[in-house]
Parts: C-alpha cells; structure tokens; sequence
C-alpha cells in the first residue's frame, strides 16, 4: 500500500490544486471547455477537490459521495467514484478511473473518452477491452450550449 501512496503522490507532483464545491465546479468547467468536450459530459456533485498536472495531463477531481447521473439523450445510467482521474489532451481523456456506464444488468468501467473528429459531433466512450460506443455530443450538453450549438448548426 506504501508504494501506492508514494505513486499517487509522484503522480501529482505539481499539481495545481483548487478546493471547494464553487472552486472547483468553475475549474473542472473550464477544463471541459479547453478539452473540447461538453460541460455536460461529467456531470460530478459537490465536488471538494481537482488538481491537474499540466506537464502530465493528469487530473483528478473529488466529490463528496459516489452519485448516478441519468443521460435522458443516451438513455444511459452513469456511475461517478468520489474520485474520477484521468489523463487529459485536446479532445481525449484516457486511463480513467472512477466511471461506469450500466449497460442492460452490468456496470461496465468506462477508461477512454474522446472525440475523433469535431465535424461528426459524436463522442467515443470507450471500456478497457477496447470496446466503445459513441453518442451524439449534443447529447451531454447543457441547456445552454445546446442552444448556442443549433443556433450556430442553423447559419451554416
């Protein structure tokens, strides 16, 4: 268990570290936008802790208690740790941990997600046997960026 602790700790040597629900709400937003992913896409709850390890790419954020999120778009129940890491760069997360999706009676672990091409406006979710299944990006959106979305989908 030591050399887990002291793994966990290399790993997050020089993270940029923000504390608190409103904090940290702003900052995994933020972080969702510069990715190129909906803000809808982690829909995590009273959140405590994030950190990022910009040279790595590394992330993780902490919430209060597990939740379940009900994708109505996908009609897909997710599962949420207290903690979800990731390794992150434009347009990807990968190596996750702390995310599963139920599909029919299984939870099924949820270690990549990504977008391929920006023009299909899907997103690829993907399991650690390589499996994936991609949902419509509009689908994980908020209210609001749905409504920027069409509106800017109308003018072209």
């Amino acid at each position: 268990m030591a050399s887990n602790k002291s793994r966990e700790g290399d790993e997050r040597a020089g993270a940029e570290i923000v504390y608190g629900a409103d904090d940290c709400y702003r900052h995994s937003i933020e972080l969702l936008e510069e990715l190129g992913f909906p803000k809808g896409v982690l829909p995590l709850q009273d959140l405590e802790e994030c950190g990022r390890v910009r040279e790595t790419g590394f992330v993780w954020m902490k919430q209060k208690a597990p939740y379940e999120h009900f994708f109505a778009g996908t009609n897909t129940r997710v599962s949420y740790a207290m903690e979800v890491t990731a390794y992150v760069e434009k347009f990807k997360m990968k190596k996750m941990t702390g995310v599963k999706s139920k599909q029919v009676f299984l939870w099924v672990p949820i270690t990549e997600m990504s977008i391929e091409d920006s023009a299909s406006n899907k997103i690829y979710f993907k399991t650690p046997m390589g499996i994936g299944k991609s949902f419509p990006i509009t689908a994980f959106m908020t209210d609001e960026e749905k409504h920027k979305y069409l509106e800017e989908k109308a003018k072209k």
